[in-house]
């Protein structure tokens, strides 16, 4: 009787891990129409927000010609789109209203099975604050986003880099964590600590994502298009030169640039560390293919960084590196998971 109500409880657990799964991979798509949003400059495209009632987009020609009014009431139409037509605004109009829409989708798909799951019992007391968290960070998430495309309908038609930068953040740590919650319950640990050492590409990733956000919300990508210097320096002209100082972390595109480039070298380097450290330390055969495997994606996601960077930022190879990045991260996060769930306790 005990064995059959241990295994009830691991169909529960896979069952609400898959459905997290599936949760983290439209997480997934929506970082992807983020960038496609940014790239395309669609986030501005819809000035109003209405968290409740914008599931539908404009239904007819007049419903179009009203949004299309209220767009040119703003900076961004006066400014860089003049004599904008409306098919154009149609066009960029979409991008930002299917990223909003996936959005509501997405806590569409959270709640409905959570409610489900734990009217089941299948989520107890001591599990539910977990999931709560979840809800509480996409409501966040939500409202975040709307305070990042204000910053641009003000007086300069672009969203601020820091509000970008946290908008992107949010969303990573929101993948990031429902993707640790669902390994673990298909991989359950068996140690309580000692995995600093695993946890430092994971912390050196989610770092470099973030300084990708101030790489988007500064265009920092679109100067010093060489590699492996910066114009044939090593330490450019004029690096944290931006006074107050933590400006430069945002707004000087040297220094932007710089820093994620330093963090992407951290990131590769720490991991061909891990990896060595993997193959010498007596590491299981699952901890060892997980480190192989962060291994190729850290040294593909850098090499599609610098062709990124020399090709001057073609929106297809950005949006890929974007993705990467993503992919990247949930390897480490695999990898951590697989070093916490290692039967034989090794070293690090």
């Amino acid at each position: 009787m005990e064995r059959k109500s241990s295994d009830l409880q691991t169909a529960e657990q896979k069952q609400i891990a898959v459905w997290l799964l599936c949760v983290c991979a439209m997480v997934y798509a929506m970082v992807f129409l983020g960038g496609i949003t940014r790239l395309t400059y669609s986030g501005l495209s819809m000035v109003d927000w209405k968290p409740f009632t914008g599931w539908l987009p404009p239904m007819n020609a007049q419903e179009w010609e009203a949004v299309f009014a209220a767009y040119r009431e703003y900076p961004e139409y006066k400014e860089l789109n003049t004599g904008m037509a409306l098919a154009e605004f149609k066009s960029i109009y979409w991008f930002e209203f299917i990223h909003r829409f996936w959005g509501r989708l997405i806590g569409v798909v959270f709640f409905v099975p959570f409610i489900f799951f734990f009217v089941r019992g299948w989520i107890d007391g001591r599990q539910l604050p977990k999931y709560l968290f979840m809800a509480v960070l996409g409501a966040s998430q939500g409202v975040l986003g709307w305070y990042m495309v204000k910053s641009g309908l003000v007086d300069n038609p672009d969203v601020s880099p820091y509000r970008l930068t946290a908008h992107l953040g949010l969303a990573i740590f929101i993948y990031g964590y429902i993707l640790w919650v669902a390994l673990g319950l298909l991989r359950s640990p068996v140690r309580e600590g000692g995995y600093a050492g695993a946890f430092v590409p994971v912390f050196l990733i989610f770092l470099t994502i973030l300084s990708g956000g101030f790489m988007a919300g500064s265009s920092a990508g679109f100067g010093y298009n060489t590699f492996p210097t910066m114009d044939g320096e090593w330490l450019p002209e004029g690096l944290y030169a931006l006074q107050p100082f933590h400006t430069n972390f945002a707004l000087d595109i040297t220094t932007v640039q710089f820093n994620h480039r330093v963090l992407a070298a951290c990131v590769v380097a720490v991991v061909m560390v891990y990896w060595v450290w993997a193959r010498v330390a007596g590491a299981t055969v699952r901890l060892r293919r997980s480190a192989d495997v962060l291994l190729v994606a850290a040294i593909a996601q850098a090499t599609l960084g610098v062709a990124t960077l020399l090709l001057i930022v073609p929106v297809p190879l950005a949006l890929l590196h974007q993705a990467g990045a993503v992919a990247l991260l949930s390897v480490a996060i695999w990898n951590l998971v697989e070093f916490l769930a290692a039967e034989k306790r090794i070293p690090i």
